[in-house]
């Protein structure tokens, strides 16, 4: 019955073929959809106070409302700055708390660099401290463009500030990836053995790869918001 309805009517066949064109928060797009269908709805009502037939008031509705390319590109745009704000957000918050405490974990579990027996050597701790840094200045970075995403909201092309927001996400997720990559790969060539951490430190370790893990997810799904607008 719903099905027969979408085909048969103009407005339900409109909304349903701007849905198939969206990508972004299920409720962003349901809200967005919802508003569509009523203006097209209020639309219609009015043409029939008019004098025009139902199914000829619906479908003038539909027409003066736009083409479903160029309404779902302007609705993907709206969508796609939504999710790089979030995203972006998340990024701004969680990188610094995961990175704290991971920090107080090692100092609490683990202890400072000299319980380890030995200094570990200078090129060891340049990595260790380019690696702590990554995730102030990507968070740091995710918060600047926030601000200026917001500064700028009015006077730059939506598609443009979507585009940057999952660039900066990509990228931000990205040198925190590889910098925990990094300090992995240069324990194990200082000495495997550290490799082998307390439980409660694997755990920590295997959290820490699960919200970078979703961090790249939200960045990539970001940047194809982001992209599939023309």
């Amino acid at each position: 019955m719903g099905a027969a309805v979408r085909e048969t009517d103009p407005i339900e066949r409109y909304v349903a073929e701007l849905g198939a064109r969206l990508q972004g928060s299920r409720k962003q797009v349901r809200d967005l959809l919802t508003e569509t269908r009523d203006s097209l709805t209020d639309a219609s009502e009015a043409h029939l106070g008019r004098g025009l037939a139902e199914e000829e008031a619906r479908q003038r509705a539909v027409e003066e409302f736009g083409p479903v390319r160029e309404i779902a590109n302007e609705y993907q745009a709206e969508l796609a700055v939504a999710y790089g704000t979030r995203t972006l957000i998340w990024l701004a918050i969680v990188l610094p708390l995961m990175h704290m405490a991971w920090e107080y974990g090692r100092l609490l579990l683990v202890g400072p660099w000299q319980d380890f027996g030995s200094m570990p050597p200078a090129w060891y701790l340049f990595i260790a401290k380019a690696n702590d840094l990554t995730s102030g200045i990507a968070s740091g970075v995710a918060l600047v463009t926030l601000i200026l995403g917001r500064l700028l909201a009015r006077r730059c092309d939506a598609k443009l500030l979507a585009r940057l927001g999952a660039g900066v996400a990509l990228t931000a997720v990205g040198a925190v990836l590889l910098g925990n990559l990094s300090i992995i790969v240069a324990t194990a060539h200082l000495d495997v053995a550290r490799l082998v951490q307390s439980l409660p430190m694997s755990v920590a370790s295997l959290v820490t790869w699960t919200v970078i893990v979703r961090l790249g997810l939200l960045a990539r799904r970001c940047l194809s918001c982001a992209t599939i607008v023309a």
